[in-house]
């Protein structure tokens, strides 16, 4: 059983009550809420929104979490870590922590190269908005992956990924249909070098079993969303 239990907050908005502008403000004030009680990892996950609201966004929270890290005594590594889902672009606009790729698409491989080559370019002009991202930018970026099988587990840390996110684990309330993978599999998806966080489904209550399974720890939505999140991470980490 890890040492200190991973915890993945995964964002969306539109869960929220009210217009987009309440939406938003809702999911900031989690972001900051999260943030606060140490959560591992944040990502945002709002597919839907255009580039330059998905950039916006995204810069408010990482300025947030920024202003966390200076306010903590740990310091990085135990700071929260924002990834932005899918979009590598917006993630090195806002000078995000990393991104979060669904399976079968882009490699992390790939990404790391882009990442270096976009840090390690020239000085853009200074019209460009672009160096304050450049010089925030982490060297190494976190690279989480979505895994729906064991071999994709292995496939991903093959690929030089940070961690893998297995799911779904549990049948979700909002998804019936969905076959859930099982602790089985979660736990064939574990013998991989590689941290593997359990998705889907997962409660307070059945969060132990993950462990069990061989789980660095649990990613969530409504987990994180519909709970306050003091009270989420203090349950989780008594475990």
């Amino acid at each position: 059983m890890p040492k200190r239990l991973l915890l993945y907050y995964i964002t969306d908005r539109t869960a929220f009550p009210g217009d987009e502008p309440t939406r938003r403000r809702h999911l900031l004030d989690k972001i900051a809420e999260a943030a606060n009680q140490g959560i591992d990892y944040i990502q945002i996950r709002e597919k839907d929104l255009p580039t330059r609201e998905l950039e916006q966004l995204a810069h408010e929270a990482m300025s947030m979490i920024r202003q966390k890290r200076k306010l903590t005594t740990d310091h990085w590594p135990l700071a929260t870590a924002l990834l932005i889902n899918s979009r590598t672009d917006v993630a090195l606009a806002a000078a995000a922590d990393g991104a979060h790729l669904p399976a079968n698409e882009i490699s992390p491989q790939e990404v790391r190269a882009a990442w270096q080559r976009w840090c390690g370019a020239g000085a853009p002009s200074a019209s460009s908005g672009q160096a304050p991202a450049r010089e925030l930018s982490p060297r190494n970026p976190l690279i989480a992956i979505s895994c729906h099988s064991p071999k994709e587990v292995v496939e991903a840390a093959a690929n030089q990924a940070t961690f893998a996110v297995f799911a779904p684990v549990f049948e979700k309330k909002d998804a019936p249909g969905t076959t859930p993978q099982g602790l089985k599999a979660l736990s064939q998806a574990c013998q991989a070098k590689i941290p593997v966080l359990a998705l889907g489904g997962i409660t307070v209550e059945n969060a132990h079993d993950c462990l069990e399974a061989g789980a660095a720890g649990i990613a969530a939505i409504r987990l994180f969303q519909e709970n306050r999140i003091a009270e989420v991470v203090r349950s989780l980490r008594g475990l």
